[in-house]
């Protein structure tokens, strides 16, 4: 597959002026996508696409495989960067590289490389049974669903109001379906890639520790880690991650105005490492 040009937004901008939602370049692309995003994933739809995906029955590939597909993957939620997803899968990889160069820390350089790999779901491909599904269906922020939808914590909130399932009395109570502290992983999020991947890498048996396997599962919930909310639901396992989350954060969100890594180079690598982790073909 060819590679996409080299185009980050500003290279050059400092960690507080990343996630902007109010005037970034990419505004009106950004604004469309949560708008889309938080009208149309309700419970009943989230439910719809796991049945549908997490069968896993789309056939059988090599976690590099699946990888390169995401060079045709641009996420439109994304305000900071318009690098394909293979792209910012190397330099956030690198990152972690960088800081944490030791074998004890290989596990974490294969979350950063393969954290965004369930935005395959994006992607058609037909004779892969791939069926490339909207990117609100795939990237973005996640979201607890069959609950209140925060304002406070999440962006464009405003959406939400065309959402059905806010005027439904039982999925617009603050508790919803849910008890207080039964925990994030018991609970239904807006579907996309992480719960996608997360599903993917437990179900073939990879050899990921269990802190990098919840980071994979909820590093797009922003309204969490980010900003303090859903709290009420978060039980004694999600607050021990919490500080892994928040670490993995800065690899994940700010490598994006790094250098672009040499792919050719990188290749050898990190496949040895994947090969350390993951059989050699998973079920999608």
């Amino acid at each position: 597959m060819t590679e996409m040009a080299f185009d980050p937004i500003d290279p050059h901008k400092t960690q507080d002026e990343f996630r902007n939602y109010k005037d970034s370049a990419r505004q009106r692309r950004v604004e469309d996508f949560y708008n889309q995003q938080h009208r149309l994933q309700t419970y009943s739809f989230v439910k719809e696409m796991q049945r549908k995906h997490l069968a896993l029955d789309k056939g059988e590939m090599s976690v590099w495989e699946a990888l390169e597909y995401l060079d045709s993957v641009v996420d439109d939620s994304d305000p900071d960067t318009n690098l394909s997803q293979i792209q910012h899968a190397l330099q956030s990889a690198e990152a972690v590289r960088r800081e944490y160069p030791g074998e004890e820390h290989e596990w974490l350089q294969l979350v950063a490389l393969l954290h965004d790999l369930g935005k395959l779901l994006a992607v058609t491909d037909e004779k892969r049974g791939l069926v490339g599904e909207p990117q609100w269906a795939v990237v973005g922020d996640t979201f607890p669903v069959g609950c209140k939808f925060e304002e406070a914590s999440n962006v464009f909130p405003e959406f939400f109001k065309e959402n059905p399932d806010s005027s439904d009395p039982v999925y617009s109570s603050e508790l919803g379906i849910y008890s207080p502290k039964c925990g994030f992983s018991s609970m239904d999020f807006s579907f996309g890639h992480d719960e996608y991947l997360y599903q993917v890498f437990v179900r073939n048996g990879c050899k990921l520790p269990p802190q990098a396997l919840y980071m994979i599962r909820f590093h797009s919930f922003y309204p969490w880690h980010k900003h303090g909310g859903y709290k009420q639901f978060a039980d004694d396992f999600d607050m021990e991650m919490l500080p892994w989350l928040k670490s993995f954060n800065k690899f994940d969100l700010y490598s994006k105005a790094d250098d672009l890594p040499n792919r050719a180079e990188l290749e050898t690598y990190y496949k040895k490492l994947i090969d350390k982790y993951f059989p050699a073909k998973l079920k999608w």
